[in-house]
């Protein structure tokens, strides 16, 4: 009888160090950089399915340099974002530097990443991250000087990868209009990838960059109608871009009338992915810099002149609740007594309240309430341009002028100013929700809960910021305060940031639970001095029985 169990007795042993051997071979293929990790897959069938397995998940990888050495500079952050497994499905470069050439920049990443790996360069005020050499994060402004009588600038760079499903869509428009058959076929465009990949029009995430010569007000008003609200939707409003597709896809600038006026990442669910492959979820939120200031108006009389590509508006008002038309210099006087202190270190802003009919195609139209901001400038505020705020270059004992238009006669609005004890306040309670979402996931909150074990398992994999150029250490008299709630929640978790001149938020409601009704009935996705968060989380699939 003991001769007949020996031979069981050595089995045991030979499958467990198989089992042993196995997962060495992972802890050692989790080592190695991207390129020999691309190589290591090939070896044997047996080594590809590990490989499979270590990035079954999704991942992010972001770097960030400030050599000055342009080239030098993107070694540093391809290095760093290629030093452990990954297969690119993405990859943002954000780049700061007057002059920059993005082509260059573009044709360097598609070399390292791949061709057919789809990549977004753009330019930014501003760039957030930890730096590849030495892992400290930072966020920098582009601070411009002047040397020898020449305006020099300082370069940066940051690169996010990731391992994430997606799709690049791309509008054509001219320099100045928009053509609402191309923001048609735009908007379509993502609604039919959504709806191919995932059985439902809406994706879970958008990340959107939009050209500085083109008005993205109308793109985004287009996406707020015809996209579900619980879509969150991140971007740059204003900046110059250049990205590939697979087929090289870039803009021209300086050599054409049309370019591509917007280009969007979009992720959506893949309802054919394999058995046992968990959920990605985007969370999304608002700091804001803004608060209002003076009485509520309402557009009495509006006119429009000048061209279609340089139109100034004239526009009289009255307070909510009275009578008397005032005029534009009497406007600006009460708001500059309002402003008693903050003269010359306030931005203000007109909130407009537009009522706008909406429809893509054939399908019904509906009437939707948007909050827009329009930039002011006068005596008492810098002049900040933009084709889509309303910035108002006088007023006289008739009119208030303004460069821009986007007022209509009965459009309510109300001042509001930069402010950055609001925006403080705004970032702290941003962080209070993050260190919320992280405590529902803890595994104690869990059991209390009743929760499956696989929520508590979440984690989150990266995260994106786009923050208004206005903002910074200048603005808080100390720094990282935009990066502060990802920084105190997530500390080890890669993000990448930039300071944009029009930041794209919208899909807030998951974390912003606690505003009020009404102004969640407001769409506001073009914003002023604020501050978007992505977050994105990945829950694995619970284990088969």
């Amino acid at each position: 009888m003991a001769m007949e169990e020996k031979p069981k007795e050595l089995k045991a042993p030979m499958t467990s160090f198989a089992s042993i051997n196995e997962d060495l071979v992972q802890n050692i293929l989790r080592r190695l950089p991207a390129s020999s990790f691309a190589s290591a897959a090939s070896v044997s069938k047996s080594w590809n399915q590990i490989c499979n397995q270590i990035l079954s998940k999704p991942k992010f990888a972001s770097a960030f340099s400030l050599n000055q050495d342009e080239k030098v500079a993107l070694e540093e952050v391809v290095s760093k974002v290629l030093s452990e497994p990954i297969r690119p499905h993405f990859a943002i470069a954000n780049v700061t530097g007057s002059g920059a050439d993005l082509s260059e920049k573009l044709d360097f990443l598609a070399t390292k990443l791949g061709s057919q790996t789809p990549i977004v360069v753009s330019c930014a005020s501003g760039i957030m991250g930890r730096d590849a050499v030495t892992d400290e994060h930072r966020e920098v402004m582009l601070d411009e000087y002047w040397a020898d009588g020449e305006s020099n600038s300082c370069f940066g760079i940051i690169l996010t990868v990731g391992i994430l499903d997606f799709f690049i869509p791309k509008l054509n428009g001219s320099v100045a209009v928009h053509q609402p058959a191309l923001v048609d076929k735009f908007v379509k465009s993502i609604r039919d990838y959504a709806d191919s990949v995932s059985g439902w029009a809406s994706p879970i995430g958008i990340i959107l960059f939009g050209d500085e010569g083109a008005d993205q007000k109308p793109v985004m008003e287009m996406l707020d109608y015809a996209i579900s609200r619980d879509t969150v939707i991140v971007g740059d409003e204003r900046t110059q871009f250049l990205y590939q597709s697979g087929v090289r896809s870039r803009n021209d600038y300086g050599r054409s009338k049309y370019f591509p006026a917007a280009v969007a990442l979009v992720f959506a669910r893949d309802r054919n992915k394999p058995r046992g492959t968990g959920e990605i979820q985007f969370h999304a939120a608002l700091s804001s810099g803004v608060s209002a200031i003076g009485p509520m108006y309402k557009a009495v009389s509006v006119r429009k002149i000048g061209s279609e590509t340089a139109p100034t508006t004239l526009l009289t008002a009255r307070r909510e609740g009275e009578q008397e038309i005032q005029d534009g210099q009497r406007i600006l006087d009460d708001i500059n007594n309002e402003l008693v202190g903050q003269i010359g270190r306030s931005d203000l802003y007109i909130g407009v309240t537009e009522q706008r009919k909406c429809l893509i195609g054939s399908e019904k139209s509906r009437v939707l309430t948007f909050l827009v901001f329009h930039a002011v400038t006068g005596p008492f505020s810098n002049i900040l341009f933009s084709s889509n705020w309303l910035l108002v270059i006088r007023g006289d004992e008739e009119y208030l002028f303004a460069d821009g238009d986007g007022i209509r006669t009965g459009d309510y609005f109300q001042f509001y100013h930069s402010d950055p004890t609001t925006a403080l306040s705004s970032c702290s309670e941003v962080s209070k929700n993050f260190r919320k979402l992280k405590g529902d996931w803890s595994s104690r909150n869990c059991l209390q809960a009743g929760v499956s074990d696989n929520v508590c398992n979440k984690e989150v994999v990266g995260g994106f910021v786009f923050s208004c150029c206005g903002r910074g250490e200048s603005f808080f008299e100390r720094c990282n305060v935009d990066s502060s709630p990802f920084l105190d929640n997530f500390p080890g978790v890669p993000i990448a940031g930039v300071f944009c001149r029009g930041e794209i938020g919208r899909g807030f409601s998951i974390l912003n639970a606690d505003e009020d009704p009404e102004e969640r009935a407001l769409h506001r996705c073009l914003h002023v001095y604020s501050t978007a968060y992505l977050l994105v989380s990945y829950t694995p699939a619970p284990p088969e029985h």
